[in-house]
């Protein structure tokens, strides 16, 4: 079966998003330069285990493929079936699963324990508050101690609901992308008890 095009994946994607506004989050897929902007985030020499949530066409994936080690483990999560399909021929060496609400399924496959990093291009806030709250809560689960979770977003509204939960470390804005984005960067603290952090968001 032959590749689509990058134009045909841009169409593709579009259509998507007309289908699907909230699960898609955004038109276009993510700029290279916004893709760059989130792997220069991940301190690369300490991943063994990682995992990108709504992987699309593939934009940040390829960063992971360039800059990880041949031994990392990857996990790409990506809802729509045309796209996972190509995800898996194009990286024919990671694992590739449909439901990102399913992490810890996925880990247990792979025989994953934690891992030491999280990307995502999931549009948090465009899901219902649970829905959001459960990604999150098990996102903070599967990170190991000082793991990272690195999420772009469209608006800083997601600063609360991550900051209830994680450290913080900075939020980048990356102005090539379209729409722009901005990206969290942000690390389960070390030595902290599962419960101090588990309750998540509050209103």
């Amino acid at each position: 079966m032959s590749e689509l095009s990058g134009y045909q994946q841009t169409l593709h994607f579009m259509q998507q998003f007309f289908e699907s506004p909230k699960q898609v989050g955004s038109l276009v897929p993510s700029s290279r330069f916004l893709a760059r902007k989130m792997a220069e985030a991940v301190p690369w020499e300490e991943i063994a285990a990682i995992a990108e949530l709504g992987a699309g066409t593939g934009a940040i994936t390829r960063e992971i493929s360039q800059r990880s080690k041949p031994s990392a483990q990857v996990l790409l999560f990506e809802k729509e079936k045309g796209m996972r399909e190509r995800l898996a021929r194009r990286f024919p060496d990671y694992r590739v699963f449909e439901d990102a609400g399913r992490l810890d399924f996925a880990m247990a496959q792979a025989g994953i324990a934690s891992l030491d990093a999280i990307l995502s291009g999931l549009p948090f806030f465009n899901f219902p508050r649970q829905m959001r709250k459960a990604l999150l809560d098990q996102c903070f689960q599967a990170l190991r101690p000082g793991g990272w979770l690195i999420a772009f977003q469209y608006s800083l509204q997601m600063r609360k609901p991550l900051g209830s939960l994680f450290a913080m470390d900075r939020i980048e804005f990356e102005l090539r992308n379209f729409p722009p984005a901005f990206v969290y960067v942000c690390r389960k603290e070390e030595n902290l008890p599962d419960s101090d952090k588990r309750a998540g968001e509050s209103e």
